[in-house]
């Protein structure tokens, strides 16, 4: 052989080996997300669903968990992807020789933006579907009972709401562009169909994502403001806990003489209720034995990072706004290969990096406290060891929604400059300059608006509380005027 042939047979060995690395890194990556979200599923599921008598209905439940978990795993993929590209850009620039993290290039980063795009489109349009209705069929009238049976109804209910579904975006297609080109695209199902699909859910998501947001920023304060022991101006755990021990005391009467009350009782809320106060009463101990650190420093401290963190976020989402006006090369577009290493997508280099990351997750936990906090959404919330298996998958879809929106939520509001790579940057209404800017501009009006209502009417309430003006006979804003017959009593 000639030399040029052993030069030809060495680069196609070093690119197999490149593809087998790659491919070694992104299963131990997605088994290592997948073990996660086993272990955080089993933690809410109800453990009677899965040890029934009827051995069916217990495989059946098993098969839509292992679905779910999948789903799940996709969803912490698609969250983690847009900070693992920048950092890895960073490490890049930082260490461009170096020969421990040559496994970490583009052709790397973008073969795991197709990952999560293919697995988020198989999730949300086959397995989740296919999981809420297996977990629901019963199998054919006259058929042989078992899980094959089930798996024969599924297929075929699967089937139709594929029909029922192209359809639909045929019926789009042809409202939004009523060309007979677009519309033989759709033919190609697997090209420009899937992608077509996944881009409507997409915009979905972009759009649960700017209602949720603003929303789970102005509840942050609330959440952590539990989480955290207040300073005592602004707590009382005294009397929390000796209003907890005199009702928990008045429960527990009730449950020892029943026949005092001429009412017919709920034993079983009574001593839920009863084992949710004693409950409630270790933690305000817990509480109550905190340090002065904790109390005095560590509230506000977590406050004061909250509201730098919030407040960084609107005001980069305003500079966005106006470079929209300016330069066309704000908009968010895609980028087909990933050019690492060559230049930080930050002005101010590796700490603005990380605080792009910071705000990425940030943004991403207030859109799920949001999201679980909307009156919309609040029954979905998870409860632990007692939520059922329709309640799991319906969680599991919103959380990817929610999830594989936010790289294209981030890159809408400038919080980055990181390209999207892949198919995500094949969205049609991306390059449609008004509603990326009226995007930007709602987020922020929303924003401002939550945190200006919420703010103002958390500290005024804290403050009335801790002066004591809550119990005087006060036309105090927020607190109902005491009359004066309830005064004499």
């Amino acid at each position: 052989m000639e030399a040029a042939d052993y030069e030809v047979l060495s680069v196609r060995e070093q690119l197999f080996h490149e593809r087998v690395r790659e491919c070694i890194i992104s299963i131990l990556l997605f088994a290592t997300l997948y073990i996660l979200c086993h272990i955080f599923l089993t933690r809410f599921k109800k453990p009677a669903e899965f040890t029934t008598v009827d051995d069916e209905d217990a495989t059946v439940n098993k098969i839509a968990l292992e679905l779910c978990t999948f789903t799940l795993a996709v969803a912490l993929g698609a969250v983690l992807l847009l900070p693992f590209s920048i950092i890895s850009n960073e490490v890049l620039l930082s260490l461009p020789r170096n020969y421990y993290i040559q496994w970490l290039n583009g052709s790397l980063i973008h073969g795991l933006w197709n990952l999560v795009f293919l697995f988020s489109n198989l999730s949300l349009i086959f397995l989740m579907p296919f999981a809420y209705f297996f977990t629901e069929s019963e199998g054919f009238a006259g058929s042989r009972k078992g899980v094959l049976g089930r798996v024969y109804e599924t297929v075929v209910m699967l089937m139709l709401l594929t029909l029922l579904v192209l359809g639909m975006v045929w019926v789009a297609s042809a409202i939004v562009d009523n060309n007979k080109a677009s519309r033989e695209s759709l033919y190609d199902f697997w090209e420009y169909y899937l992608p077509y699909l996944y881009s409507c859910i997409s915009f979905l998501g972009v759009l649960l994502l700017l209602v949720c947001t603003p929303l789970g920023l102005a509840r942050m304060f609330s959440v952590t403001g539990k989480l955290l022991v207040k300073p005592r101006l602004l707590e009382d755990l005294e009397e929390q806990l000796y209003c907890s021990a005199f009702e928990e005391a008045a429960l527990t009467r009730r449950i020892c003489n029943p026949t005092s009350c001429w009412l017919p009782l709920d034993m079983e809320l009574l001593h839920r209720q009863v084992l949710a106060l004693q409950t409630q009463r270790v933690l305000l101990e817990k509480r109550r034995k905190a340090s002065a650190w904790q109390r005095n420093l560590g509230y506000p401290l977590a406050m004061l990072c909250l509201l730098v963190l919030t407040g960084l976020s609107v005001l980069i989402v305003a500079i966005h706004i106006l470079e929209l006006l300016i330069d066309e090369a704000a908009m968010p577009r895609g980028m087909q290969g990933a050019s690492l290493g060559q230049v930080s997508f930050s002005k101010l280099g590796s700490f603005g990096a990380i605080i792009q990351v910071v705000l990425i997750f940030y943004l991403m936990v207030s859109s799920v406290v949001g999201f679980y906090s909307s009156p919309l959404f609040g029954g979905l919330r998870p409860r632990w060891h007692d939520t059922a298996m329709t309640q799991i998958i319906g969680n599991c879809v919103c959380l990817l929604v929610l999830s594989s929106a936010l790289p294209v939520f981030s890159r809408t509001l400038g919080l980055t400059r990181f390209d999207l790579l892949g198919d995500f940057g094949r969205f049609n209404w991306l390059g449609n300059f008004y509603i990326v800017f009226l995007y930007n501009a709602s987020f922020a009006g929303l924003t401002t608006l939550c945190l200006v209502k919420t703010f103002t009417a958390a500290v005024r309430a804290e403050l009335i509380r801790a002066f004591g003006l809550d119990r005087l006979p006060l036309p105090v804003s927020g607190f109902p005027r005491t009359s004066r017959k309830t005064q004499h009593q």
